[in-house]
């Protein structure tokens, strides 16, 4: 290569270098505006908005610029429309707390609004009083990552989602706190993208809810007191693996809705205090290993076409019912689990219980289809039905049992 092209390219980012510029946007300034500062700025550019509260809204960024805030400014939208709108690619906000979102029954207002853009950075934002938080459509390669999403949300209907994609790739969704929304995290058609080591609780209704999308991921989040949990809804290839689900209490709630869901790993997950543990509907070829189920209403709920699961490596530990199965049919494994209900015996010492475990109980069944008989869950009633179905099983599936039972929980 000659020696000419090789200046050419020199010069070209040398240029490229010395053009990048620092705007500085406060009230002292001769820039007081961040949409005076954005029109302004050129590919590249960053924009420094000090501390101090800004009465903007709509702020339209139509340009590779970086947001960073300095001393914790604010942006008060006074409920007048959305915070920013973000239509260019390698746009990156930082540092900013973003509040007053306004709310509407024909419009997805949002703090943070993604439209058609890639290779974004989001970070370390504050966004209060939100209908939306941020809201992405058709957009790839983005991150949002160690932000804080509040609301006050008292009806669905009126209120939006903390973190809201729709039509995405390859997004990664990291370290954010989101609480008192409609839904923490909604996924719909987003495809190659991964919920990390976030926390959502005391949302109306899902933590995490998402549908047909397929080849994502979900690791190391924590999901409590949300109206009805987690929902995963007619996706495929999808992988939950060091997950805590905790105290999603109600008469229709659970940790973990599971509906027309294919080929997924869930794995090395805590489910404690819920009202369901799992929910299974539809559900085909998934592998359930190394989860704790604690002190659960329902461990598990199976529940209509789950054919080719394998459950394995679980703990159930003092949940009231464990399995709870709504047909006599079975195509489903439960193998090498530890239940804290079993008073079989070990006299090979192998580790494995010489006596098959039974985890569905007669009187589950009879809950499922008369829910009054609750009432009579500690009775010595309940008991003798457990007993008798135990030895000739006739409602529930014969061949369902743990043949391997575990005589030590997973540690």
């Amino acid at each position: 290569m000659s020696r000419i092209p090789i200046l050419f390219f020199l010069v070209l980012f040398a240029q490229i270098g010395l053009h990048a510029e620092t705007i500085k946007i406060c009230h002292e300034c001769s820039v007081k505006s961040i949409q005076k500062g954005i029109d302004m700025a050129q590919d590249g550019d960053i924009l420094e908005i000090q501390a101090g509260k800004y009465l903007e809204h709509d702020i339209l960024i139509d340009k590779a610029i970086s947001l960073v805030g300095i001393g914790n400014p604010q942006i008060d939208v006074e409920t007048k429309g959305y915070g920013i709108l973000i239509k260019s690619d390698k746009v990156k906000i930082k540092n900013l707390r973003i509040s007053n979102i306004g709310k509407s029954f024909t419009k997805d207002f949002a703090a943070i609004y993604i439209s058609k853009s890639k290779d974004f950075l989001i970070e370390n934002v504050r966004l209060e009083d939100v209908f939306f938080g941020v809201l992405i459509e058709k957009s790839n390669h983005g991150i949002v990552r160690n932000n804080h999403i509040s609301s006050s949300a008292v009806l669905e209907a009126a209120s939006g989602n903390g973190i809201h994609a729709w039509n995405c790739d390859s997004l990664t969704i990291d370290k954010n706190e989101l609480h008192n929304l409609r839904d923490g995290i909604y996924f719909e058609f987003v495809t190659h993208s991964k919920v990390t080591h976030n926390q959502s609780y005391d949302n109306l209704r899902y933590g995490l809810h998402f549908m047909f999308s397929n080849n994502d991921e979900y690791h190391y989040n924590t999901f409590t007191k949300n109206g009805a949990g987690v929902a995963v809804m007619f996706s495929k290839y999808i992988k939950m693996t060091h997950n805590r689900f905790h105290e999603n209490w109600g008469s229709a709630s659970y940790g973990l809705l599971l509906k027309e869901i294919y080929d997924a790993e869930i794995e090395d997950n805590i489910i404690e205090k819920n009202t369901v543990g799992i929910n299974a509907e539809g559900c085909t070829r998934i592998n359930y290993n190394n989860n704790s189920f604690i002190s659960n209403g329902w461990a598990i709920k199976i529940s209509g076409a789950c054919y080719s699961n394998v459950f394995q490596r679980n703990n159930f530990l003092n949940n009231s019912f464990d399995v709870s199965y709504n047909s006599k049919m079975n195509d489903n494994s439960f193998e090498g689990n530890y239940w804290s209900s079993y008073t079989g015996y070990d006299l090979d010492k192998d580790g494995f219980g010489d006596v098959p475990f039974r985890p569905v109980k007669l009187f589950s069944y009879i809950v499922n289809r008369t829910p009054e008989t609750i009432l009579l869950l500690r009775s010595l009633f309940m008991e003798i039905l457990d007993f008798s179905e135990k030895v000739s099983p006739v409602f529930t599936p014969d061949n369902l049992m743990d043949n391997k039972p575990l005589m030590k929980k997973i540690i």
